[in-house]
Formats: structure tokens, C-alpha cells, sequence
């Protein structure tokens, strides 16, 4: 894969189940109130030691508020060597509609 695709939350969960990695590059506050199961946050201040330690050859999920900023983000990922980068379309509101169950809430105090 030379460039990333667009996929459906459907799609991406079938890549979760084989162990894709998702990258959430929503603000830190948004990340921590709500956000898919088992994702990473990703912002400029982590993301050169992400792109260090990755293993290029895995599926990457990049998500984002509405799908928008995230196709931005998989064309840097593609760039700086991912070979499998994937950008999810409808972003977190379209995952939390579609799987509730798989979005991890911090608790509020």
C-alpha cells in the first residue's frame, strides 16, 4: 500500500480483531473523556517517539473527530513509512454510534 485508505467502522473493527493499531489525534481532553477501546493518543509532542518505536509493517487506524483531519494524518503516517495506514471515515462520532460498547469513558470525578 503506497498511500492509506478510507474505512468504514466496520472495517476497522474487523482490523482491531487482527490487531491493527489506533491512533487518535483528537485533543487531549476530547481523548480523555471518551474514546475507542485500546487507542493511542497521538499528538505532536508524542508522535516522534510513536513513529520510533512502531512496527511499520502493522495495520495503523488513524482517527480523528469526524474523519476529516485524520486522512492528513495517514498521508504523513504513509510517508514516514507505514505500509498498512488506514483513515476512519466518520471519525470517533460515527465508531461511538456505531460500537458503544467498544468506547472507553474516563471516569468523571
Amino acid at each position: 500500500m503506497s498511500e492509506f485508505q478510507r474505512i468504514s467502522p466496520q472495517q476497522a473493527q474487523l482490523l482491531r480483531e487482527q490487531g491493527a493499531v489506533v491512533v487518535d489525534i483528537r485533543d487531549p481532553q476530547s481523548f480523555a473523556a471518551s474514546h475507542i477501546a485500546d487507542s493511542r493518543h497521538l499528538d505532536n509532542h508524542s508522535l516522534h517517539d510513536f513513529i520510533t518505536r512502531a512496527d511499520l509493517d502493522a495495520p495503523l487506524i488513524v482517527t480523528c473527530y469526524h474523519g476529516n483531519s485524520s486522512q492528513s494524518a495517514a498521508a504523513y503516517l504513509v510517508g514516514q513509512g507505514f505500509s498498512q495506514v488506514y483513515s476512519l471515515d466518520g471519525g470517533f462520532e460515527l465508531w461511538r454510534a456505531t460500537y458503544p460498547e467498544q468506547t472507553a469513558h474516563t471516569p468523571e470525578e
